[in-house]
């Protein structure tokens, strides 16, 4: 398993993954730890790639992916990445795209378990009303990064 740490503007990314491809990107207020350089491709390719992100250079990540979950959970997961980047959806949308409305319970559950911090854009789930609800990552990442990958947090340039 190879380990990689990013900072971000939210705060330090921690990035696991192997040649099997990235099992869990997290993030967290923790100190940046001095860690080596990753020596694996698939991590060393994640961290350019979002820190492009973070630069505005990077709107779809393409990255080879291993989370670990029960297959629902990975059912849930592959649809989060079919929400584009810029745009939300809500947990009822996402129950439905999977076929059953009822099972939005279980669909909030399976995303709030995203071991993919970012990449498998969970923050891109809002509820019906607009609102929005849970994130693992706190409300005001959500927030941040709706608004970023709206447009809403780019600076003026004079």
């Amino acid at each position: 398993m190879s380990i990689a740490y990013l900072q971000t503007p939210l705060g330090v990314a921690h990035i696991e993954g192997d040649d099997d491809g990235i099992q869990k990107v997290t993030i967290t207020n923790d100190a940046f730890p001095a860690v080596e350089a990753p020596t694996c491709e698939v991590v060393q390719s994640c961290v350019v790639q979002l820190k492009e992100y973070f630069e505005g250079k990077r709107q779809v990540f393409d990255l080879k992916l291993n989370p670990k979950g029960t297959e629902f959970q990975r059912r849930v997961w592959q649809d989060l990445l079919l929400v584009p980047f810029g745009r939300t959806t809500s947990y009822l949308a996402l129950s439905r795209q999977l076929g059953d409305e009822k099972a939005i319970r279980a669909v909030a559950a399976a995303n709030g378990k995203n071991p993919i911090w970012l990449i498998v854009p969970c923050h891109r789930i809002i509820g019906s009303d607009g609102s929005l609800t849970g994130y693992a990552g706190g409300l005001w990442r959500k927030k941040w990064l709706i608004e970023f990958e709206k447009g809403g947090l780019q600076g003026s340039l004079f």
